[in-house]
């Protein structure tokens, strides 16, 4: 695909920033315009983040780890709810300031795409866009989540970890 197909591709995404600081929304915000996005919302927290995608119906979220009201993990558990919430396969890149081993992990359980580290380049916010866009992985049952099909395969101690 072409540079001009990649950038026509981004240029038709809605992209919801969800984030509890206006200036890292803001940040987020100029950078997705300087990588040719158009279609942009904004949250500043969990709840308005479910409202904005019930009613928006953005093709990707931006979602912090710590949010106000509802955390990150608590609308993916909403999110990731097929048959309850209208949009249970949304491409999801969680941002976190913190970058813990632990957290990264319990993010990809959760069922997001792909995690950046806050403050992030427009060029890792454009590679992530461009591997959802172009590399979309289908959405499966792992245990109890409903995640994008693994990278690589699971190890077997792996799903006793997300089972229990």
């Amino acid at each position: 695909m072409s540079a001009k197909e990649i950038d026509k591709l981004i240029e038709a995404l809605g992209i919801l920033i969800v984030d509890p600081n206006a200036h890292m929304r803001k940040l987020s915000r100029t950078m997705l315009m300087n990588v040719g996005a158009k279609s942009v919302y904004e949250a500043a927290d969990g709840l308005s983040a479910i409202d904005v995608i019930r009613h928006a119906n953005p093709d990707v979220m931006l979602l912090d780890w710590e949010m106000p009201v509802l955390s990150g993990p608590q609308i993916m558990h909403i999110v990731r709810s097929p048959g309850v919430f209208a949009k249970p396969n949304l491409p999801v890149i969680m941002l976190s300031d913190r970058a813990l081993r632990s957290q990264v992990h319990e993010a990809m359980r959760l069922g997001v795409h792909e995690f950046l580290l806050k403050p992030t380049s427009p060029k890792a916010l454009r590679d992530r866009l461009i591997s959802i866009l172009l590399r979309p992985r289908p959405m499966v049952q792992i245990g109890k989540y409903y995640v994008p099909e693994p990278r690589r395969p699971i190890a077997p101690n792996e799903l006793r970890h997300q089972a229990a």
